[in-house]
């Protein structure tokens, strides 16, 4: 299916997230959106799958313009999108979840859907078991259910946003030979990312927008340099220098044979402690760990046995309000399920959080704090502006703007997913700045890359235990990935 959009404007109140996008993209190729956060690429392809109306512009299907006002419309035309969220219901199995949409009898045969799901999935060297619940799903799998629901639907078209964010390096090449094998068939795939390496591999083409505009395009194969120039207008600065010491004083934060449940594999004999000045990168395969551990040293997760230490005071079995008042911050992975409330304004998160403890909120001076911390942490929005109605980014950098000025401990549940280069490094400079001298920071990430760059130390979780615990000058990377393998340090076969 080809796919025309003509002078696309988006307003959110006085942001003005796309403005006059036009673009083509040719059916049975693969075509790429880049931009920086910001630069409205989901706001695009939210518009293109019915979730978002459009302000004004076309859209025109194999030459026809369409119109349609939600995502059950955009299917039935041909277009189905993957959002970094997947879609699905947890508590229901992978069948269950493949027959929403396409059930249309009155007594569905379930076993003729599970034919049908096994035959789809085997050509795309998918392998899902059907009984099981897709809350014990990693991410990379619930991308693959989708996908096969979505085709089960017959669309033409297929939006990915962020797909390679948070799977393994196995998932991500099976889903690039999936896509693959979909333009091959004469379908149309649109990818939306901020990593060039998967642009470079997998995109026929790219539009890369910039401010809401069309900055330019390029056809395969691309150049780094010449993206970068799109996106950002010149190279963005390079990553913050990690600091070479770690810190000396009594643990901050202190684990002592706990075990708990939650995620894939739970956590199993955890012994752990972290320093005041020390930076800490989690890394393993999702659902390793990482979360349990974050969670329990946040007051969120609740231990089966052992004990939660800050500093020298137990904390074990206390609420996560008891933490906040020790100097815990936390950030969830999930901003706006967890971390933000999507319906109220950035005034509103504001007074909640540096002014909420009177019966009467002072509205003037939260609104004042509104806009310097808007300025201050370059958030592209307004005080009146909704947490749901900014990028990813955007929302990111508001929940930075919500640390407490003086915290002991940050807790940080990948705090760069989704992020272009520029928005990432401008993070770590600031958390670098601020808070790693007096404070104590741990951060899970998928990106070996980043822990490698920002961090003072590496912990490895694998199948819920902590595999290894090494200082990053002193463990290569590849040895780290052996351990996310659960192969081991070399030498350990």
């Amino acid at each position: 299916m080809r796919i025309r959009l003509i002078d696309i404007h988006k307003y959110y109140g006085a942001v003005h997230a796309n403005r006059g996008v036009s673009l083509e993209v040719a059916s049975g190729s693969i075509h790429g959106i880049l931009g920086e956060n910001g630069a409205g690429k989901s706001t695009l392809m939210k518009i293109l799958s019915g979730l978002v109306a459009r302000s004004r512009g076309e859209i025109l299907l194999d030459g026809e313009a369409v119109e349609y006002e939600s995502p059950q419309g955009a299917v039935g035309r041909g277009i189905g999108m993957l959002y970094q969220e997947p879609l699905d219901f947890p508590p229901m199995t992978v069948l269950e979840n493949f027959m929403l949409g396409q059930c249309r009898e009155w007594r569905p045969n379930p076993r003729a859907y599970r034919r049908k799901l096994a035959s789809m999935a085997e050509s795309f060297g998918f392998q899902l078991n059907p009984s099981a619940f897709v809350e014990q799903l990693t991410v990379g799998e619930r991308q693959q259910l989708e996908i096969l629901r979505l085709l089960a639907l017959e669309v033409k078209v297929l939006i990915l946003d962020e797909p390679t964010t948070g799977i393994s390096h196995t998932q991500k090449e099976i889903l690039f030979n999936a896509l693959r094998k979909l333009a091959a068939q004469g379908r149309s795939v649109l990818l939306v990312s901020h990593k060039l390496e998967d642009a470079k591999a997998l995109c026929d083409r790219v539009t890369v927008l910039r401010n809401g505009k069309v900055a330019g395009e390029a056809r395969h194969p691309l150049d780094t340099g010449s993206l970068l120039r799109l996106m950002f207008g010149s190279a963005p600065a390079p990553p913050p220098t990690r600091r070479k010491e770690a810190g000396s004083d009594a643990p901050v934060l202190s684990l002592e044979n706990v075990e708990a449940e939650g995620g894939r594999a739970g956590l199993r004999e955890c012994n752990v402690s972290v320093r005041r000045g020390e930076v800490v990168g989690l890394a393993g395969l999702e659902g390793s760990g990482q979360g349990v551990f974050l969670r329990l040293a946040a007051g969120l997760h609740s231990s089966l046995r052992g004990i939660v230490r800050l500093g020298d005071r137990d904390m074990t079995g206390r609420s996560h309000l008891a933490f906040k008042k020790k100097g815990t911050v936390f950030l969830p992975a999930s901003r706006l399920e967890e971390g933000l409330v999507g319906s109220l304004t950035l005034t509103e998160h504001f007074a909640l959080a540096f002014h909420g403890n009177t019966f009467r909120l002072p509205w003037k001076k939260a609104g004042e704090t509104a806009r310097n911390r808007i300025a201050r942490f370059r958030i592209k929005g307004f005080p009146q502006s909704s947490a749901a109605s900014m990028s990813g980014g955007n929302q990111q950098r508001l929940l930075l703007s919500l640390i407490p000025p003086k915290p002991s401990l940050l807790l940080l549940e990948q705090p760069t997913r989704g992020l272009d280069m520029e928005s990432a490094h401008w993070i770590w400079g600031y958390l670098h700045k601020h808070f790693s001298k007096r404070a104590a920071i741990v951060f899970s990430s998928a990106e070996l890359d980043e822990i490698f760059s920002v961090a003072d130390r590496v912990l490895v979780f694998f199948d819920g235990r902590i595999v290894l615990d090494a200082p990053v000058g002193e463990v290569a990377l590849e040895e780290v990935a052996r351990c996310i393998a659960g192969k081991g340090p070399a030498g350990d076969e």
